[in-house]
C-alpha cells in the first residue's frame, strides 16, 4: 500500500495538475490509491517553484478530482444496481446483504452518511457505490459529496502545505484527524437536527 501510494506521489510530482485529478479519480472509484498521504504530499509541493505552483488550485483540482470519481462510481452503482453488485462487489467488499444494510441506512440518512464518508479513509473511496445503488437524487449526492471533499481536501492541502518536508511525520494521525472530524460534524448535524425538531413541534403546538 505505502509504495503504491509513493508511486501516486511521483506521478503528482511529475505530471502536476493533471497528475493530482488523475489520482483523485482513481482514489474514489475504489482504487487504494491512499488519498489521506497524496492529498497533503498535494500541499506539500504547493508553491512558487514547486510541481503545484499554487496552494489554493491545488485544493480546487483535488476536490474536483474527488467530485468526479465519486460521480463515475455513483453512476456506476446507479446503473448497475444490484447486478453489479451480484457480478464485481465481492472485488470491492460488497454483496447484496451489505447492499440491503447500506439501501436502508441511505434511505433514512442518505445526505449526512454521503457527507460523513468523505472524511472517512478507505470507505471514502467506495461510498458512492451504494449510494448510487440505492439512487439518492442526484443533485443531494453531488453537493454532500461537494462539501465534504473540500473540506477534506482543502484542509489536508493547507495542513500538508504547513508541514512541508515534514509532512510525512502527518501521514500516521491522518485517519484519526478525519474520525474526529466526522465525529465532530456528526454531532453537530444531530444537534442541528435536534433544535429544528423542537422548534417544529413548538410551532404546530
Amino acid at each position: 500500500m505505502e509504495h503504491l501510494s509513493q508511486f501516486f506521489v511521483s506521478l503528482v510530482t511529475h505530471a502536476g495538475y493533471p497528475g493530482l485529478f488523475f489520482v483523485m479519480i482513481l482514489g474514489n472509484i475504489g482504487i487504494p490509491v491512499g488519498t489521506e498521504l497524496i492529498v497533503p504530499m498535494a500541499g506539500a509541493l504547493s508553491g512558487p517553484g514547486q510541481p503545484l505552483p499554487n496552494v489554493l488550485l491545488s485544493g480546487v483540482v483535488a476536490t474536483l478530482g474527488e467530485v468526479v470519481g465519486a460521480g463515475i462510481f455513483y453512476l456506476v452503482g446507479y446503473a448497475g444496481g444490484r447486478p453489479f453488485v451480484e457480478r464485481y462487489g465481492k472485488f470491492i467488499g460488497l454483496n447484496l446483504h451489505k447492499l440491503e444494510i447500506a439501501h436502508g441506512f441511505y434511505e433514512r440518512h442518505g445526505r449526512k452518511t454521503v457527507f460523513l464518508c468523505r472524511f472517512i479513509p478507505v470507505i471514502r473511496g467506495v461510498s458512492s457505490l451504494p449510494a448510487g445503488i440505492s439512487r439518492m437524487q442526484k443533485r443531494y449526492f453531488f453537493l454532500y459529496t461537494a462539501a465534504g471533499s473540500a473540506i477534506w481536501c482543502f484542509g489536508l492541502v493547507m495542513l500538508g502545505n504547513m508541514f512541508g518536508r515534514h509532512v510525512g511525520e502527518l501521514a500516521p494521525y491522518v485517519h484519526k484527524l478525519s474520525l474526529l472530524i466526522a465525529l465532530a460534524v456528526l454531532v453537530v448535524l444531530g444537534y442541528v437536527a435536534f433544535r429544528m425538531s423542537r422548534k417544529r413541534r413548538g410551532e404546530v403546538t
